[in-house]
């Protein structure tokens, strides 16, 4: 076993979001290995629920307040910015 260790390490968790933080996803591996403690588990997953909060409201903010100065001067990357938040992404139609 320790053989496969050194050979293959283990893969770390990515984030999903571009708002994720290296301390939420310490929080989320922490949770994760806290499943047979059930009070610890909820103490953990509230955790991680208020800081991915306040971490994608921070981002978004943050993205706003770069969408507001480049309103006059940069309009491409503004609306750039607002796909980026909105998550919309460009749908393609088939002919038929």
């Amino acid at each position: 076993m320790e053989a496969a260790t050194e050979v293959i390490p283990k893969v770390k968790r990515k984030a999903k979001q571009k708002w994720m933080t290296e301390e939420i996803l310490n929080l989320m591996e922490e949770r994760s290995c806290a499943k047979g403690n059930k009070e610890k588990y909820e103490q953990i997953h509230k955790k991680v629920q208020e800081k991915c909060n306040m971490s994608k409201e921070n981002w978004i903010n943050e993205k706003c307040t770069e969408i507001e100065q480049q309103r006059k001067h940069a309009p491409q990357t503004m609306y750039r910015n607002i796909e980026e938040i909105t998550g919309k992404e460009h749908s393609y139609q088939l002919g038929v």
